[in-house]
């Protein structure tokens, strides 16, 4: 059993880490046109991060919240850690500007951050993302996936913007390829911690589940949202809002399926 999720958790936090390189691949193929749908991408992304938080996490946070307390630990309030994961999120971004909006910043905007902060921003962001899919593969396999597809929905159009910065700053497209590739494997290294210390962390499930959601809520609310409302051409904007809306939609169609296969 435990190996099966171990191989669950490695594989499916290796999906999410090459579906988070697609968009900067596709930028260096063709750069026009990928910048131009990182819009719709970035509309979608808020959609599964929000669905997520409210149709599994939640739910999830609470279930195991619950469970725990007949254990005996200490009861666990899920929204004071949700809101504690908004606000860590947010000294994050503010001690490291570049956290999530550096992707703002291509193309047009002056280049702030120098390129081994934006690496270095990057491989603590993965290295997040693995910690939280491994985190939800301990509690439900259905969650995990669900999970993973929320965090590489996310991680597309933040990509987009790394190779962009980069790119801008002069680094050769071989290497950029090469440093976002091994900076996503700090998401492998995040999911193997998180996994090998499992039983240790079996109290602060809900606490993780929890920050994981206040984790999502603070990217879809800062980031990919504003993108949608500084969308003014008309078709754009209907498309993207149509595209959020759908991108909840998937979730709870996801979340349907794998409860229908099994369950969490």
């Amino acid at each position: 059993m435990e190996l099966s999720t171990l191989g669950y958790i490695i594989f499916f936090t290796l999906i999410g880490s090459v579906f988070s390189l697609i968009g900067g691949i596709f930028l260096l193929i063709k750069e026009k046109q990928t910048l131009k749908y990182s819009h719709f991408l970035a509309a979608f992304a808020a959609g599964t991060l929000l669905g997520t938080v409210f149709f599994d996490l939640f739910p999830e946070s609470l279930e195991e919240a619950e469970h725990i307390s007949v254990q005996g630990y200490p009861e666990v309030n899920i929204f004071l850690w949700t809101l504690i994961g908004i606000l860590g999120f947010f000294l994050l971004e503010r001690f490291v500007h570049w956290f999530h909006h550096h992707q703002h910043e291509y193309p047009g905007e002056p280049v702030k951050p120098t390129i081994p902060l934006i690496i270095l921003g990057d491989s603590v962001h993965n290295f997040i993302d693995g910690v939280v899919i491994a985190a939800t593969f301990l509690v439900s396999i259905p969650l995990g996936i669900v999970t993973t597809l929320a965090v590489a929905a996310h991680e597309i159009p933040q990509e987009i913007g790394d190779f962009g910065i980069l790119l801008h700053k002069g680094l050769r497209r071989r290497k950029v390829i090469a440093v976002n590739f091994f900076s996503a494997l700090a998401a492998i290294a995040g999911a193997l911690i998180t996994f090998y210390i499992g039983d240790a962390v079996e109290a602060i499930i809900p606490i993780l589940l929890s920050i994981t959601a206040g984790f999502f809520i603070y990217i879809a609310a800062s980031d990919l949202i504003p993108e949608i409302h500084h969308e003014n051409r008309r078709g754009f904007a209907l498309a993207e809002t149509i595209l959020m809306f759908a991108g909840v939609g998937t979730i709870w169609l996801f979340i349907t399926l794998l409860e229908g296969v099994g369950g969490h």
